[in-house]
């Protein structure tokens, strides 16, 4: 077992002509190009370069996936490749995967934490209110149903009905409530006054 893990590793040499050489499980990394071009010259380390984002991603990419890799490959490269600035060096693949479980946050979560902040976030629903309808609203006033205000008004109950569902009184129809409602209070003062008078001739 342990020598299956000393495999998982990634070995930089660089040879004293300058050439340098990447190996994942003693064989050599792609380099990946083909779908992430930043250098077209081979992988570099210890700095920022472009050899070194291009060996950012290769590593990246050997363990996770292309979304990953090109999302995460500009910080590994800063956090990581920077830092390997010896000759030879080796780095293991749980060191990696260590790194990418800190720092980074797949495509999948990110598509399902957006998703969970979509259910997540309230229906932006317009709360209906109850309109008031203007002959309902005269009938309650007055105590009396739609049939009694056609009545009182002398005209067929259609047409109070005809207002009910306009929610919507024509200029005649509005004076001639007014002047009922003007009516009845007036009555009511004059049975008060009635009323007045036969409790004083009674005492």
């Amino acid at each position: 077992m342990a020598l299956i893990m000393n495999n998982h590793v990634f070995k930089g040499h660089k040879t004293l002509l300058g050439n340098k050489f990447v190996t994942y499980k003693e064989l050599n990394l792609p380099s990946r190009t083909d779908i992430y071009q930043y250098a077209k010259n081979g992988f570099d380390w210890g700095n920022t370069s472009k050899g070194a984002l291009q060996l950012a991603f290769a590593i990246l990419y050997q363990l996770s996936n292309k979304e990953t890799a090109q999302m995460y490959a500009k910080e590994f490269c800063e956090d990581v490749v920077k830092q390997l600035n010896s000759r030879d060096w080796v780095l293991e693949a749980s060191n990696v995967l260590a790194w990418m479980d800190t720092n980074c946050t797949t495509v999948t979560e990110i598509q399902q934490k957006k998703t969970k902040q979509k259910r997540l976030k309230p229906a932006n629903r317009k709360i209906k209110k109850d309109k008031s309808n203007v002959v309902k609203d005269i009938c309650k006033e007055l105590q009396i149903t739609q049939k009694q205000l056609a009545e009182v008004l002398e005209v067929p109950e259609g047409t109070v009905s005809s207002w009910a569902v306009k929610n919507e009184i024509p200029r005649l129809g509005k004076k001639a409530i007014e002047f009922y409602i003007q009516n009845t209070k007036n009555q009511k003062i004059v049975d008060s006054y009635r009323s007045f008078i036969e409790l004083l001739q009674a005492s």
